[in-house]
């Protein structure tokens, strides 16, 4: 660690419980003291931010106006310029269409990085948007980074950023804070669960995007083959009461449940039996690597970055996104084939201490803020 840390700024949405804020939230911990941070949040504060604020990280939130609120860029400016900022991190395209625009504003201080994550669905950019982004905003970020391929290809293909240059630094998790439970029913017994049941965890955000509905679905169709397994619906949002009604639409209420936000991540995960994640689009979701640093087979859809962590038949079943049949042929395969889960928990746990530790993910960003700062 430097005598003199390095100032860095972060640009982001909003700090809520998502991939890109929990990746800011862990880069500003463990780069404690070899970092100065000030998070700049676009739209509103989130639970991340308050908690980090209450721990004394600078939070500044600007309360951005619907549609381009141009006001925004001038108000980072001069954010950047009384904080002397040497790096700016702007996570996700709009942050870093602001933080582009403040640029010239600081005298082309500081230098700017992008990390794309995850994607909009469908994916879809504009002609006008690719051509400023291919001959004005793409010369203004000093690094691009993806946190996988399929994000970088996007960037590149729809959203005309120079493929040559994107850098991949994947996602990484604290490992240890993961692990295949010791004693099952006292893991269950732990968070609430019957220890006599089995149990399959899904976590995500309830939103359009992460399809719920065909988890639902898929298990409605499995649920006869698997009389005592359980589903857990951990997350909120948007769609939960919707969901919520589609259960009991499916006559399977009574075997779902709706969990809400939780805190026990490590745990829940410790006492279930398989992961799935039924979304139409994913780049690197951390929950995806959770689950598999805690030895759970998985089921994911073939979509976005998923094949690039899980490869079929080797650490999980990888399903066409929206296809209830193969989804519930694949829960039900791994309920049911107790070897074949465990072979696949297990190799899933070992890819994630090979290649998804949190610490060579915030390390490879630091390294990049030592050299933007001049600092080796």
């Amino acid at each position: 660690m430097m005598s003199r840390p390095i100032r860095v700024g972060f640009v982001v949405h909003v700090m809520q419980v998502a991939g890109a804020e929990v990746l800011v939230r862990e880069t500003v911990r463990h780069l404690a003291g070899a970092i100065a941070p000030t998070i700049f949040c676009l739209d509103a504060i989130g639970r991340i931010g308050e908690e980090l604020s209450q721990k004394g990280v600078e939070v500044v939130c600007f309360y951005r106006r619907p549609g381009r609120d141009w006001r925004v860029s001038q108000r980072l400016a001069a954010a950047i310029q009384h904080r002397d900022l040497e790096v700016l991190h702007a996570h996700q395209y709009t942050p870093f269409f602001y933080s582009a625009l403040a640029k010239p504003l600081c005298g082309f201080r500081p230098r700017i990085i992008l990390t794309e994550h995850g994607r909009h669905y469908p994916d879809q950019v504009s002609p006008v948007r690719r051509a400023v982004n291919r001959l004005a905003l793409d010369r203004l970020a000093d690094v691009v980074t993806a946190c996988c391929h399929f994000s970088a290809e996007g960037l590149a293909k729809l959203d005309g950023f120079a493929r040559r240059r994107i850098e991949i630094i994947e996602n990484g998790i604290e490992v240890n804070r993961y692990s295949p439970p010791v004693d099952m029913a006292a893991s269950r017994a732990d968070v609430g669960l019957d220890p006599d049941r089995r149990y399959i965890i899904h976590v995500a955000r309830q939103h359009p995007v992460k399809d719920q509905a065909t988890l639902l679905r898929a298990f409605a169709a499995s649920a006869p083959d698997l009389p005592r397994t359980d589903l857990l619906m951990v997350g909120d949002g948007p769609l939960r009461t919707e969901l919520e009604n589609l259960a009991i639409e499916l006559r399977i209420a009574e075997r779902v449940k709706f969990l809400g936000i939780r805190d026990d991540i490590p745990d829940l995960m410790r006492a279930a039996d398989v992961f799935a994640l039924t979304s139409l689009s994913e780049a690197a979701s951390l929950t995806l690597l959770e689950a598999m640093a805690s030895g759970l087979p998985v089921v994911v859809t073939d979509v976005g970055g998923n094949p690039e962590i899980v490869r079929h038949e080797r650490e999980g079943l990888l399903v066409p996104r929206g296809d209830v049949g193969s989804c519930a042929t694949a829960l039900r395969r791994l309920m049911v084939d107790r070897e074949l889960a465990k072979q696949l928990g297990a190799a899933g746990r070992n890819r994630i201490l090979q290649r998804y530790q949190l610490t060579r993910t915030v390390n490879q960003y630091y390294q990049l803020y030592r050299r933007l700062a001049g600092r080796g």
